[in-house]
């Protein structure tokens, strides 16, 4: 069941109706069973993998729980991540590791070797929950949460249908209490919800769907007839395809979850228009850099990782920076993880490296520019940082390595920044959608606090958004496009 379509508002419709006036245990199985419904709408085989990782992680966290010894806490959860990371190894990575295998030994002369035909499909969403549930665990080992006993509180957790399959990646912290609560009716929450939602399917059915074709077209055409110009082009529009896609799913799981009364964290904040990398990890996919922060990163370091507890959440630090061992070494392997994460190819393990690199060297040079007022580093930053993003998905997009190589050769080569290679509406609407999100984030910035003193104009303005965004969305809500983050 996908977002974008008359069958899910139809679904969520019938939810709310259930939710609102169920009693607390009812409404809890209510819950459940919508989500396995919503999830097993697209192939109900997958719900056994589901079920596997979930039940995985509610034993588990028991059996840690319960136990004094840190040594067999350990081992327990060594079996949580066994199990979760063999089930995405198998389903995600087993073609491709075998593949690259057969290919190493048929070059050293083993030349009958074949690749095994494998049909082995993706589980959707599976690289969302099963980062959820890992971290359920180990919050439970680090003792930062307590294990949920209620089964069907944590099926909840786990299956919450509004951020199942591509997230927002939500911590035990973060949702086990809300669901337990007894939800009490809100109508400007409500209103919320409906806004987020309309917005998110706005970002997704009238702009990314319509910058798609270009993208599809522009990346479908041999390197050899693209100019550098081309390459920038498309990185910019592939950018913003990926960003509205992906924003307008979060939005709408987000306004979702608020018709329940539940509040999900944000999942993007303008990256765009980030004055350095590490600025732009802090406002794109929020959820996933988080937790790889969390999870990953901060361990590599080396460092102790404690429970700040803010507003609930865990948080991870270190505490000691003198104590931190090889910082390179942590966050190249961190971002290597974090490309494959994204897809079994090395294409992704490319675009990891890269933002890799600009944030080694963002740390080397930003101390360097410290002498310039706060204005001039900001804008600056921008101008160097928003393009390097964008170039940066070239290999997400591209169908191969040496395709990403040769489209970034382009941009070395003086001659090829001399002639245009594609439609010129297409250079038009890269140009649009950039003022476009120029403006705004100017508007978030500089006009609602001035809309917060003026109610009645922001009650004008919010009514013509609502509106406009109705008429385009119903519009625009034809024949179905799939998210692109499904196939993560």
């Amino acid at each position: 069941m996908i977002f974008n379509s008359v069958t899910y508002l139809l679904f969520l419709s019938l939810v709310l109706c259930l939710f609102w006036v169920l009693p607390q245990r009812p409404r809890l199985w209510m819950i459940l069973l919508a989500s396995v419904m919503f999830y097993g709408f697209w192939r109900p085989e997958f719900l056994l993998v589901m079920t596997i990782s979930a039940g995985t992680d509610y034993f588990v966290a028991q059996r840690i729980e319960s136990c004094s010894i840190n040594k067999i806490r350990w081992r327990w959860l060594l079996v949580s991540l066994t199990i979760n990371l063999g089930l995405l190894f198998y389903f995600k990575y087993l073609h491709f590791f075998l593949g690259n295998a057969v290919a190493t030994l048929n070059f050293f002369g083993y030349y009958e070797l074949e690749t095994p035909a494998l049909n082995i499909i993706l589980p959707l969403g599976i690289s969302f929950y099963t980062f959820q549930t890992i971290s359920y665990t180990v919050d439970v080992y680090r003792k930062f949460i307590r294990a949920e006993k209620d089964f069907v509180v944590y099926g909840c957790f786990v299956t919450f249908f509004p951020q199942l399959v591509a997230g927002p990646i939500v911590r035990g912290g973060e949702l086990l209490e809300q669901i337990c609560a007894k939800p009490k009716f809100r109508l400007e929450s409500f209103v919320i919800g409906i806004r987020s939602i309309l917005f998110g399917l706005f970002l997704k059915v009238v702009l990314a769907d319509n910058i798609s074709p270009i993208v599809d077209f522009g990346f479908s055409q041999p390197v050899a007839n693209l100019s550098a110009i081309d390459v920038l082009t498309l990185a910019f529009l592939f950018g913003f395809q990926i960003y509205f896609d992906f924003a307008g799913y979060s939005h709408i799981a987000i306004g979702s979850a608020r018709l329940m009364g539940i509040s999900l964290p944000e999942n993007f904040n303008f990256p765009y228009m980030s004055t350095s990398p590490r600025e732009f990890w802090r406002n794109w996919h929020i959820s996933l850099s988080s937790w790889i922060r969390d999870y990953l990163y901060l361990p590599l370091l080396g460092g102790k990782v404690r429970d700040r507890s803010i507003d609930g959440l865990a948080v991870a630090s270190t505490d000691d920076t003198n104590k931190i061992q090889k910082p390179m070494v942590a966050l190249f392997l961190t971002w290597t993880i974090m490309g494959f994460w994204h897809g079994a190819n090395w294409t992704f393990v490319m675009w990891g490296l890269l933002h890799a690199s600009y944030i080694a060297i963002y740390r080397t040079v930003a101390p360097r520019f410290s002498i310039f007022p706060p204005f001039i580093r900001s804008i600056g930053g921008w101008m160097v940082t928003l393009p390097l993003i964008m170039l940066a998905w070239v290999p997400f997009r591209a169908e191969s390595l040496q395709t990403a190589l040769e489209m970034y050769r382009k941009l070395f080569s003086f001659n090829e920044w001399l002639y245009l290679g594609m439609r010129e509406n297409t250079y038009l609407v890269a140009l649009v959608v950039l003022i476009a999100v120029m403006f705004a984030y100017g508007a978030k910035v500089w006009a609602l606090p001035w809309l917060r003193i003026h109610k009645w104009i922001a009650f004008c303005g919010d009514t013509a958004t609502f509106f406009f965004t109705t008429a385009f969305v119903f519009v625009f809500l034809r024949p179905i496009n799939q998210f692109i983050y499904f196939q993560f």
